[in-house]
């Protein structure tokens, strides 16, 4: 869907739907996305794409794919991304630290990912950009020691730029440029913006642009060029916020290392908000236990009276921790809808949101943006609404923010 007639593709992240197989995501395309677009648009509509390993498997067949596209084209529906971070079960199932699994060290991960880029070189329009976005290389605790996160980043480089060589070739044969969008996330290897951009300088630009030079016999600066076209920045804005980290400051960070952002996921954290005193932090603590739930990771992180950040890889551990922390506030990775700013004495990060959008009219520096509240189904029960109406209200709240 097109924004204000700008450049900008609106979409929903179809991971908000259960569903693994093809058939599955299918049906929920067809059940949920086409009652979407009626309410919201006659225009053509983008769809982001989610897709497991197996529906992806199923997929890239030829006579599944070619259906595929006649169904787009029939509904006035396109693709221009995909989101290739959880490999399997995302729903109906516990989750938490198994989204990053396999990670980048792993041939199963690329592969995945490759078969991915195949599909959408199908199904994207021509003229426009594509990506997929992936996780931010594995999970931190994973890894015991430092030194065993750099083995990590070492090879995961090496699997990234058979990807990016991969890209490269598919955009040289058909002419369509397409771009792996890594998503940082709280506890992730690659988790704040500083992170992901010393990844980028100092193994992918640097280690990485030597693989890809001997292998394409060209020069570094030319292999550098081919990186920053092929990898680039999933902006996802719940992830930052947990963060606390400033649009200003991250894209101003972007620029300076001439870093493209390839997609903005568009998603609310939960928030206790300024606590002021003891009770303050007790009735926040009341309200956050009902979003402490079994399925997904909801890493927090406080911020201290003094400023220091102080890291939990899950919600339970930092309610337990209220009454030793000198607490200013406290963030949880809980994608909570994004057209609510108050929940009882809790409030979301919708102001970041609104701060990143307002960012986007003034330089548009990326084509898409998508929203990705995938957390209906757990939440409280006294919030989950009808999906379809839930998600045309989030589109047309962004809609109505670009707008302002």
């Amino acid at each position: 869907m097109h924004i204000n007639r700008n450049s900008g593709h609106l979409s929903y992240c179809s991971n908000i739907h259960p569903g693994e197989t093809w058939q599955q995501t299918f049906q929920n395309l067809k059940d949920y996305t086409t009652q979407v677009r009626n309410q919201l648009t006659t225009e053509p509509f983008s769809i982001g794409l989610r897709l497991s390993n197996e529906a992806s498997l199923e997929l890239i067949k030829k006579k599944n794919l070619l259906s595929f596209k006649d169904w787009l084209a029939d509904q006035n529906m396109y693709v221009c991304i995909i989101n290739g971070f959880p490999y399997g079960g995302f729903h109906n199932q516990i989750v938490k630290d198994q989204v990053h699994h396999p990670d980048w060290t792993t041939a199963d991960r690329l592969q995945y990912t490759k078969r991915l880029f195949d599909i959408l070189k199908e199904l994207l329009p021509e003229g426009l950009d594509g990506g997929v976005s992936t996780s931010p290389l594995s999970y931190r605790f994973w890894h015991g020691s430092e030194l065993e996160i750099n083995r990590v980043k070492t090879e995961a480089v090496k699997n990234l730029i058979e990807l990016i060589e991969y890209l490269h070739a598919i955009k040289l044969e058909t002419g369509k440029s397409m771009h792996l969008d890594l998503e940082p996330e709280p506890d992730g290897i690659l988790e704040t913006s500083q992170e992901f951009t010393d990844f980028f300088n100092d193994y992918l630009l640097t280690a990485g642009a030597d693989f890809l030079a001997k292998s394409l016999d060209c020069t570094q600066n030319e292999a550098r060029q081919i990186i920053r076209i092929h990898f680039q920045l999933c902006y996802d804005i719940c992830h930052f916020a947990v963060e606390y980290e400033k649009a200003e400051d991250l894209l101003r960070s972007m620029v300076s290392s001439n870093i493209n952002i390839g997609r903005i996921q568009i998603s609310a954290a939960l928030s206790s908000g300024i606590t002021n005193s003891g009770d303050d932090q007790i009735l926040s603590a009341r309200e956050l236990e009902q979003f402490d739930e079994p399925t997904y990771l909801h890493q927090a992180v406080i911020k201290t009276k003094g400023g220091e950040l102080v890291r939990y890889p899950d919600l339970r551990p930092a309610l337990d921790a209220f009454t030793t922390v000198d607490m200013m506030e406290l963030r949880t990775h809980f994608h909570v809808p994004v057209f609510t700013k108050n929940y009882g004495h809790l409030i979301s990060t919708q102001q970041d949101i609104i701060e990143v959008l307002d960012l986007w009219k003034l330089s548009q520096f990326t084509n898409h943006l998508e929203v990705e509240t995938y957390t209906w189904d757990v939440l409280p029960k006294p919030m989950r609404t009808d999906i379809v109406s839930s998600i045309v209200r989030e589109l047309q709240w962004v809609i109505d923010t670009l707008d302002q």
